[in-house]
């Protein structure tokens, strides 16, 4: 077998692969989470809260680790012998899709704590105290814990080498939904922030405002530009191809988000800044693999329409 040519879009995917196992094989045998649920408070109650969250999380995570195992296994394979039949690559394609629905499922305690604390409330909360618990824990932890996983579960479902139109509009779908996903829990988050401590847990610090800023409108407006791409790819007749140039842009963003998010605390950062947000962010957050998006989002920019799907279902 002649060698295959190595490519940026082959290159870019054998990096996000890697960076997806990398931050699953860490999550997975860093340990250092046994045991905060002593050491984080005194109260029974939290304490037993935080230890089945945990364990739950932990538990979720053992399948994305095997999801990741075979995502990097399946990129070198790529990337030294070629493509192989599009048969395996379905079939591998929804393996990696159940075990990460398992993963997102498995943060369905936090989703259920919080609820329980919104119905158990003394009935004499005010509604403001109803709105920020809403919006900084129920809301966004029921979105990716019980709808998004259920979403990841009918793409893999939906998927099949025979059907290209309904692969695109299901993964068109589930990016739009797993952007809104994140809009919204890093958004609760400063919701939190400004909640307990006002703006000025915001506006004493420039990195602040411009972390904010980008989560909260910047996330946004991705989130959105994103519906309409999914709508107006779904409409159009034929449904056929996908703009993979506008995908890379979407893509790159994202990444570039995450990835400013990481560096602007370390070249900018310091324990003066230190907040729910940056503890969220660096140090449970575990999809920081997506800082790696760009080297699969940039050679997409420069892909051509015949690498695109050109036939439809």
């Amino acid at each position: 077998m002649a060698p295959q040519k190595v490519t940026p879009l082959k290159v870019g995917l054998l990096i996000v692969a890697f960076a997806y196992f990398l931050f699953n094989l860490h999550s997975v045998f860093n340990l250092a989470w046994v045991g905060e649920w002593n050491r984080l408070t005194t109260n029974s109650a939290a304490s037993f809260d935080i230890y089945i969250t945990d364990v739950s999380a932990f538990i979720g995570m053992v399948p994305r680790f095997i999801a990741g195992i075979i995502a990097v296994s399946a990129a070198i394979y790529y990337t030294v012998k070629g493509t192989a039949s599009i048969n395996r690559i379905f079939i591998i394609l929804k393996a990696i899709l159940v075990l990460e629905a398992i993963y997102w499922f498995g943060l369905v305690t936090t989703a259920a704590v919080e609820i329980r604390g919104l119905i158990i409330s003394p009935f004499h909360t005010s509604i403001t105290h109803v709105i920020v618990s809403v919006m900084s824990g129920a809301l966004p932890n029921f979105v990716e814990s019980v709808i998004f996983p259920i979403v990841l579960l009918i793409l893999a479902f939906k998927l099949n080498p025979n059907k290209p139109s309904t692969n695109i509009k299901w993964s068109l779908i589930t990016g739009t939904l797993l952007l809104f996903v994140f809009w919204l829990t890093n958004m609760s988050l400063w919701f939190s922030i400004v909640s307990f401590r006002g703006w000025s847990g915001i506006t004493n610090y420039p990195i602040n405002v411009l972390s904010f800023v980008l989560t909260v409108f910047g996330l946004l407006a991705l989130s959105i530009f994103s519906i309409g791409f999914t709508v107006s790819s779904i409409r159009a007749k034929p449904f056929a191809k996908l703009n993979l140039k506008v995908a890379g842009v979407m893509i790159t963003l994202l990444g570039l988000y995450f990835l400013w998010e990481y560096l602007s605390w370390i070249f900018f950062g310091g324990n003066y800044l230190w907040s729910d947000w940056y503890a969220w962010f660096l140090g449970h957050n575990l999809d920081l693999w997506i800082l790696s998006l760009p080297m699969l989002g940039i050679p997409l920019l420069f892909a051509s329409r015949s690498n695109e799907e050109n036939s439809s279902s």
